[in-house]
């Protein structure tokens, strides 16, 4: 059960991790509508790619 329940928290982990990464230009654009919206594209695919290896080293090691 607790393989489980970790092997659906690295799977969500990592697909969100991925829209972060590909997405990134329409989300920042549709969140952040002020200011240098490239720093906050680059924000979030950082953030995306963290979130992706995380994801992908939970399922990993499940």
């Amino acid at each position: 059960m607790k393989e489980t329940i970790f092997l659906i928290i690295g799977l969500v982990l990592a697909t969100v991790g991925v829209i972060l990464v590909f997405d990134a230009r329409g989300i920042s654009k549709k969140i952040f509508g002020f200011g240098d919206q490239n720093e906050a594209t680059a924000g979030l695919k950082i953030l995306g790619f963290i979130m992706g290896m995380i994801g992908t080293l939970i399922i990993y090691f499940n």
